[in-house]
């Protein structure tokens, strides 16, 4: 949670920073920023429901590491867009592409969760992890 706060706090700050020239897309505005932080807050919420799929097959177990894999390597993009508008440069279009990958893999294996016991869990994070998809989207489509 405290990764999640250090994200949000250098995504506001570079929002506002004054001290660096930077292009209109780093900066962005309300919307943007907005979509920004509402990524950040929906992935936490994703990672924390994946967190709770408990199933009784040793499939679900692989398919549960592999979404937290994804999300992970999502989470770790957008630090690195983060911290690139902190410090004023350009954040790296790589960064953008491992948070979609890392979307789109986590998307993947929740969708390969059969075992009836974890399909509960599975469907409540599917649902919290389309949102921040639609989060994403967002700040793609807002952010220019």
């Amino acid at each position: 949670m405290a990764r999640i706060l250090t994200v949000l706090f250098a995504l506001l700050v570079a929002s506002v920073a004054v001290a660096a020239p930077v292009e209109k897309r780093q900066i962005g505005d309300l919307t943007c920023n907005i979509d920004r932080l509402k990524i950040v807050s929906t992935l936490a919420g994703t990672t924390s429901a994946v967190g709770k799929i408990q199933g009784t097959d040793p499939t679900t177990a692989t398919q549960v590491a592999a979404a937290q894999a994804g999300l992970s390597s999502a989470s770790d993009g957008i630090k690195t867009i983060a911290a690139a508008l902190f410090t004023g440069q350009t954040a790296p279009a790589s960064a953008r592409t491992q948070v979609q990958t890392g979307l789109l893999a986590a998307q993947s294996a929740l969708g390969n969760i059969t075992d009836p016991t974890a399909t509960a869990a599975a469907a409540t994070a599917q649902s919290s992890l389309a949102a921040a998809i639609q989060d994403g989207q967002g700040v793609v489509a807002n952010c220019n």
